[in-house]
Order: C-alpha cells, then sequence, then structure tokens
C-alpha cells in the first residue's frame, strides 16, 4: 500500500473540490472496496477524501418513491421498512451479496462504484488494460471461467460484481450527482458503461463528481418480483447469473415486465426487446422461454464460460416464474426453488 494524505470533507461543495483539485485522489466511505484495492496496489490514491460523516445517509420520500442517501449502509437499506414493503427486489438483492459484517460497512454510492473482481484486475503481475491501458486483456485467451458473455470488446470482458445494481437496473433508478459544474441527475441504464475502448472507465461520472442519491420511482413491483442468484457456493460468493425479474399481471397476461441480469456484462444487462416482448403474453413457461433466447442469441462467450449461455437462460426462466407466481427466491435459504 501507498502513501497518502487523508482529509475529511465537512460538505459536499468540500468533497469535490478537493477530489477536482487531485485528480488521483479518491472518496472513501466504507472502503469495502478501495482498501481492498489499496492493499493490491491496484489502485494507488495521492490522497483519500474520507466523505463518511457528509449528511447522505438518510432515506427519504421523495416524488412518490424513495431518495436513499449514498451513504446508508446497504445493512440498514436492505432492511428499511418501506423498502421490504415497496421495494423488495432491491431489499433480496442486497441480502444475496457479500456479508452481514460488509453490508455493514458498505455505501450505496460504494456499491454503485465498486469495482470488477478480475481476477487479472485485481493482480498487478499481470496485464490488464483497466489498470493501464493499452497494456493488453490476459484474460481474453486465458482464465476466463468467470468473465462477461455480453457487450465485451477486444481490450476488456470483465464483469460488475454488483447485486444491488442489477436490482437498481430493472426498478430504473436514478443516480443523483454534484460535481464542478454543478448538479445532475442519470438514468440508472446510462450510469455504467461497456468497457469499448476504454475499459478503465466504469461509469459516465466526470471528474470530481460526487454520488448524492438513488432515487426510486414509485413503482416497485411489490407483489412479484425475486432477485435468483446462481454462484459457486451458496454464501459470500459473486454472481456467476444473476436474474432481476418484475412483471405487473392483468390475470394471466403480462402488462409489463422488468429483467436484468447480473455476472455477465461490464454493467448490470438489460435487454428492453425481451421485456417488450413479454408484454401482452400470456405468464407461462413458452412466453418465459422466448425471451430467454431472445436475450441469450446476443451472447459472445469466451473459451471458458460458454457454460453461462444455458445457466443464463435456465436463470432467466425460472426467475420469471418465481415472479409470476409470487412466490421470490429465499434471502435467507439460498437453495433455488
Amino acid at each position: 500500500m501507498n502513501r497518502f494524505e487523508y482529509v475529511r470533507a465537512g460538505t459536499v461543495s468540500e468533497a469535490v473540490a478537493a477530489l477536482a483539485a487531485d485528480p488521483s485522489a479518491r472518496f472513501i466511505a466504507g472502503g469495502t472496496n478501495l482498501v481492498d484495492l489499496m492493499k493490491y496496489n491496484v489502485e494507488r490514491p495521492s490522497r483519500l477524501v474520507d466523505i463518511s460523516r457528509l449528511p447522505l445517509d438518510a432515506i427519504e420520500e421523495r416524488d412518490g418513491g424513495l431518495r436513499i442517501g449514498a451513504l446508508v449502509p446497504n445493512a440498514t437499506l436492505a432492511y428499511d421498512e418501506r423498502v421490504r414493503a415497496r421495494y423488495p427486489l432491491l431489499g433480496d438483492a442486497l441480502l444475496a451479496g457479500a456479508s452481514a459484517q460488509l453490508r455493514n460497512a458498505a455505501s450505496t454510492g460504494g456499491n454503485l462504484n465498486q469495482r470488477t473482481r478480475c481476477y487479472y484486475f485485481y493482480d498487478e503481475g499481470t496485464p490488464c488494460n483497466k489498470r493501464q491501458p493499452g497494456s493488453g486483456c490476459p484474460a481474453i485467451g486465458g482464465v476466463n471461467r468467470i468473465h462477461a458473455i455480453f457487450g465485451t470488446s477486444a481490450h476488456c470482458i470483465a464483469t460488475h460484481p454488483s447485486d444491488m445494481c442489477v436490482a437498481l437496473a430493472a426498478l430504473d433508478a436514478t443516480v443523483r450527482v454534484e460535481g464542478p459544474k454543478g448538479e445532475r441527475s442519470i438514468a440508472f441504464s446510462d450510469y455504467h458503461r461497456l468497457p469499448g475502448d476504454d475499459p478503465q472507465r466504469d461509469t459516465t461520472l466526470e471528474p470530481g463528481e460526487i454520488v448524492l442519491s438513488v432515487d426510486l420511482p414509485e413503482r416497485g413491483f411489490a407483489e412479484r418480483y425475486t432477485y435468483l442468484k446462481l454462484r459457486d457456493r451458496l454464501s459470500y460468493a459473486f454472481a456467476l447469473v444473476s436474474v432481476a425479474a418484475a412483471l405487473d399481471l392483468d390475470g394471466d397476461t403480462i402488462r409489463e415486465a422488468r429483467l436484468a441480469l447480473g455476472g455477465v456484462a461490464h454493467k448490470p444487462w438489460r435487454n428492453r426487446e425481451a421485456e417488450a416482448l413479454l408484454k401482452g403474453k400470456p405468464a407461462t413457461r413458452d412466453s418465459f422461454q422466448a425471451a430467454a433466447d431472445l436475450i441469450v442469441r446476443e451472447a459472445q462467450p469466451q473459451s471458458q464460460n460458454g457454460f453461462k449461455i444455458e445457466l443464463a437462460r435456465r436463470a432467466i426462466v425460472r426467475g420469471l416464474e418465481q415472479a409470476a407466481a409470487g412466490t421470490p427466491q429465499s434471502s435467507s435459504d439460498k437453495r433455488i426453488q
């Protein structure tokens, strides 16, 4: 770990100014991801700007929905009564991730901005375009079992690790940020980036910007939803494939469908064409299989992760069946229902 300066921001404006003044500075709140990266010498900030005392730790009613402060701990958010009642998909996704200790420390904004868990990204002894642009991506043709099957580029095939973000993608959340140019809102679908030619950039945040909140719309699909996470072990593992599914039914007919996947791309993967395909269709296995087939036909597997295609296909069907039946995957008993 490198030597660094430490400052504590008293206001959002101070935090923005501190980051804008030093491109190598980093914000720190819970530190559950950043500290790991510093220990591995993947991140070497010259300055840490502590934002943990900023007034961004509230969950508030806002325009019929909820405004979640960037410093709300994951555990607080998962167990909040309003979240459990109105956005249980989000609560279940949070409980599917990490451990209780990490959820107590990790913040909403930190979860949003966590970096990939690619083996090569964490190993400074190997090339990695995310760490050093232009050095190469050894995962392509290397050990790539956990890597992406959608939205990859010739420069990076890493996946985004968050469970929370998969649910937020399905719920059509909005991210509110502030920077040197003022405040702005970013649609969740536009917040995370595909690698393209700039794999070192995970988000569309501009230099000096800080996340203020995540805003949830009024509609939470509280009756018919599920978060299904498939992984190598039942607990404390990142998703090989995860599915956030939500349905609005009129009898047995689908009025609206939401579907987002995790563990398969550089960002939460949402296919609006598949959602449109489901609209007006009966909530049956045939309809769900048609949507799954539409999604996975875009998959581009690597040498070791082709199994993810069939895994994703089956997970999508199972997730939609759970949502349609109103029997979401249990957060405590992680065996697939």
